[in-house]
């Protein structure tokens, strides 16, 4: 069974494109990296597969996935880390979909969250404000976090950059967790070495599909090498890539 399958999907902004006309399906339970040189569309994609950002044209369809289903890991980045809030209120969040914006959290979900703290090696950690912690802690909270949404569907945008071997492997360990619970999981990673290792299923974009099925079939030289020729060939110039879409919002 496909989790979700992209038709003929293009995304941009301002009408300019970052993924075009990407045809594409991803089975139900898989663990598929998403990898292209910087400035190849990964990230938007990941967006687009979330539902925060709009086809340009084409289509995504989601089997069985809620946008409750769907539980988005966003880059460090994008964290506002100065708002003064604690990781227990922070990694709380992960029951918004459950009990609302409102919603009181009882007995049952004081537990989870606890175990929640637990399974990302946090405990003592709960009255700390996050922006006292360090990279690698504030990526263990925004697994914590995931833990609590309870996805089908599970998107990471960059979950191992700039953090420690150990908290790489203790969030790695987690995400084999996941697809082994029937979950699928899509990240988009930098780390070649990493998507060989652990990840079976590759999709690598350059704004155009290059190669998407088994890892080791697409992560090769040769599709490397293409990728960056067709990247290169969008920056110089800029104008060869705008394939702007008529009547788009």
């Amino acid at each position: 069974m496909t989790a979700l399958v992209c038709n003929e999907l293009s995304l941009g902004y301002d009408k300019v494109l970052a993924i075009r006309d990407l045809s594409a399906e991803i089975k139900e339970g898989s663990l598929t990296a998403i990898v292209g040189p910087n400035g190849a569309g990964k990230s938007t994609l990941l967006r687009g597969i979330s539902g925060e950002l709009s086809p340009m044209s084409g289509q995504i369809t989601r089997t069985n996935a809620r946008a409750a289903d769907i539980a988005y890991l966003p880059q460090q980045t994008e964290i506002d880390r100065s708002f003064p809030i604690t990781v227990l209120d922070f990694v709380a969040m992960g029951f918004w979909h459950s009990v609302g914006p409102f919603g009181a959290i009882g007995r049952k979900h004081t537990q989870r969250l606890m175990d929640a703290i637990d399974a990302v090696d946090l405990r003592g950690f709960e009255d700390r404000a996050i922006s006292a912690l360090s990279g690698g802690q504030m990526q263990r909270v925004l697994f914590a976090r995931l833990l609590l949404q309870d996805a089908k569907l599970v998107l990471l945008d960059e979950p191992f950059t700039a953090i420690d071997a150990k908290t790489t492997a203790d969030l790695m360990a987690l995400v084999k967790a996941w697809q082994g619970e029937g979950r699928t999981v899509i990240a988009v990673l930098h780390d070649h070495d990493m998507v060989r290792t652990h990840f079976p299923e590759t999709l690598m974009v350059a704004r155009d599909l290059v190669s998407h099925g088994k890892t080791a079939d697409v992560m090769t030289s040769e599709n490397l090498f293409a990728a960056r020729r067709m990247c290169e060939a969008c920056d110089h110039p800029p104008a060869a890539c705008d394939h702007k879409i008529p009547n788009a919002a």
